[in-house]
């Protein structure tokens, strides 16, 4: 850690840090993260943003802490802006970060979702149904990306379109309950029995269900159960087609190898969103 970063952590944490241990995020950002311990024992998680658009991404952070809480996201222990912003929550080395899912984690995922709908925004942010999450527009105008990642066929991809499209256009986004919009194990973990989840830059105020139908491509990769038994059909046309808009993008610069993990969702949720409509898989 630089001599300026512990010095900022110092100042707004009021303590003197006796070590510093640099995490290597299970997740996709290149941006660096620390855990700090101070000399009364205090530990810390701190997040330091340096890598566009990393930085607005952790402004956003801090603004829905100040907007929404409870015991599904890290305690709030402090902030500073500046050219790099830092933020400092609760450390949770200790909890248990999946994969593998044991018993009881799947549904204390849910648990932790359900209390997150249940509970008020303090504080204004942005709608979900405001934004255009799906992307089959995207493919549209530009369907060569799509098409070089050789998931599918022209012709059943000028053939299906249309339906997809029309579905995702429709998809319930509307809402008035937080929704973190960024729900995958590396974003969560477990204690207690309970689910935590950090990384909270992409909240936004609609329908709760866009947070379990996000989650579920990525948990059955990591041998979770098939999408299709969660009740959330009417989102996987949005899914789907998210992943089908970004899979063939170039890397951004932040996250390198994120679209590899997009292509690989995309796998999962396309055939689910051909079997919520009842149109032929992918060829």
């Amino acid at each position: 850690m630089k001599p300026v970063t512990i010095a900022r952590v110092e100042r707004v944490l009021g303590g003197e840090a006796a070590s510093w241990t640099r995490v290597e995020s299970g997740g996709w950002s290149r941006n660096e993260h620390w855990t700090v311990v101070l000399a009364d024992g205090t530990r810390a998680f701190a997040k330091v943003a340096s890598i566009d658009p990393s930085p607005a991404w952790l402004r956003d952070e801090r603004r829905v802490y100040s907007c929404v809480s409870g015991p599904f996201m890290p305690r709030f222990l402090g902030w500073e802006d500046g050219e790099e912003p830092l933020l400092l929550l609760e450390d949770l080395a200790d909890a248990y970060w999946p994969p593998p899912w044991r018993d009881g984690d799947v549904d204390a995922v849910l648990a932790a979702l359900a209390e997150v709908a249940a509970t008020p925004a303090t504080g204004e942010l942005p709608a979900l149904a405001d934004e255009d999450w799906s992307g089959w527009r995207f493919v549209e105008r530009d369907p060569e990306r799509l098409l070089r990642l050789g998931l599918v066929s022209p012709t059943w991809l000028e053939r299906a379109l249309p339906e997809l499209a029309a579905a995702a256009d429709r998809a319930p986004l509307a809402g008035d309950s937080p929704v973190h919009c960024d729900v995958r194990s590396d974003n969560l973990c477990l204690r207690d029995g309970r689910a935590i989840l950090v990384d909270w830059n992409h909240t936004r105020v609609g329908n709760p269900a866009f947070d379990v139908a996000f989650w579920l491509p990525s948990l059955q990769l990591e041998g979770g159960p098939a999408p299709d038994r969660f009740g959330v059909d009417a989102l996987a046309p949005v899914v789907a087609g998210f992943f089908a808009a970004r899979a063939g993008l170039p890397p951004p610069e932040g996250a390198p190898e994120v679209r590899g993990f997009q292509r690989a969702q995309l796998e999962v949720a396309l055939p689910w969103a051909c079997r919520a409509l009842g149109l032929p898989e992918p060829i």
